[in-house]
């Protein structure tokens, strides 16, 4: 293949940089964020070599186009079969890839605009599934507490719930950011778009965190360890949140036969609506929900404490590779697709 125009490596190089500025190790973004940007990419480009027949010469920032997202916004409807919720995700994607581009390259900021002005499809509401309090607290008495991994757990499933916190900023939290030897113990969390709040933490919390730390930490614990970590990598790496999702579905499996109210579909961010409408039954206002809940639109709580919400695409799975290193020259490889240009997986039939 013939060397590229310089726009069309530009282009290539910055949805490389996306991506890879999008890995859990560099934010505090799920892996599945960054695996749903990917998705989103890989069925643009995909849409623009096998429907506009777009070669990776040819490929410029104006691909990105009004028009054009509009007629692949139909064809994920029409060819692809994709619902009106998977299809706002998917836009979503490509308005944040174009943001990052036009941070890049200041020409490119009317595409971002563009694509912000696109309407949404409408998407049909269902209920937010919770936590009755009686299921909450059967699900505390499941983990056996004569075992170290039962206690890890109950630590865990008490701080979900005490704090509402996301599960990645449950995971994402090192022993730097917990103060538990004051009056008043509290944890600094570090939610999406890196925003930081600090939460006080009620007496039970704090003394389940206290005894998980001297257990799993020792007595002169690292402070830039993760709090709950990895038995394969040790403190240094992260619990993951397919072993905590594993574990939380086993723990209900037992609270349910003593509380049918326990669902069987157990997860961790049940634990979040649950608080949050139980901060609302207490008489919470909402301002302050919203804030202990790191969103940014108190219209996003309304949402919460509603319970209701915009149904969601199927959970994709976790971040494959971050890809962190530079982009090869893709016009020296033999596939010579736009897709592997653009250092993204063919699309699928």
């Amino acid at each position: 293949m013939a060397r590229p125009p310089a726009e069309a490596a530009a282009v290539a190089r910055h949805i490389n940089g996306f991506l890879s500025s999008l890995a859990p190790s560099r934010t505090n973004r799920s892996g599945r964020t960054a695996k749903s940007y990917r998705d989103a990419l890989t069925l643009y480009v995909g849409f623009l070599e096998t429907v506009n027949k777009t070669r990776p010469a040819q490929l410029r920032a104006d691909c990105f186009a009004r028009e054009n997202i509009k007629e692949w916004l139909a064809w994920l409807a029409d060819a692809r079969g994709c619902g009106p919720a998977t299809r706002n995700n998917r836009l979503a994607a490509i308005t944040a890839f174009l943001k990052y581009l036009a941070g890049k390259d200041i020409a490119c900021l009317c595409l971002h605009e563009d694509a912000r002005a696109i309407p949404r499809a409408k998407v049909a509401r269902r209920k937010v599934e919770g936590l009755s309090r009686q299921a909450v607290k059967a699900l505390m008495r499941a983990p056996d507490q004569s075992t170290r991994t039962g206690r890890r757990d109950l630590a865990i499933m008490v701080f979900l719930y005490a704090t509402a916190c996301r599960i990645d900023e449950l995971l994402s939290l090192r022993v730097a950011h917990l103060a538990l030897d004051t009056d008043r113990p509290s944890v600094t969390v570090v939610g999406k778009g890196n925003k930081v709040r600090t939460l006080s933490l009620l007496p039970k919390a704090a003394a389940h965190l206290r005894r998980h730390l001297a257990e799993h930490h020792g007595p002169d614990p690292d402070p830039e360890a993760y709090v709950f970590y990895s038995r394969n990598t040790g403190p240094s790496g992260k619990m993951t949140q397919p072993a905590v999702a594993k574990q939380l579905k086993k723990h209900a499996a037992a609270a349910r036969r003593e509380c049918p109210q326990v669902p069987a579909g157990m997860h961790a961010h049940r634990f979040r609506h649950a608080k949050a409408s139980h901060w609302l039954e207490d008489g919470m206002n909402i301002v302050q929900i919203s804030f202990l809940l790191g969103h940014e639109s108190i219209q996003t709580t309304m949402v919460y404490l509603d319970i209701t919400t915009e149904q969601e695409a199927a959970a994709l799975a976790t971040l494959e590779g971050e890809r962190d290193k530079a982009a090869p020259k893709r016009w020296k490889t033999a596939a010579g697709g736009l897709a592997a240009f653009c250092g993204l997986d063919p699309l699928k039939p």
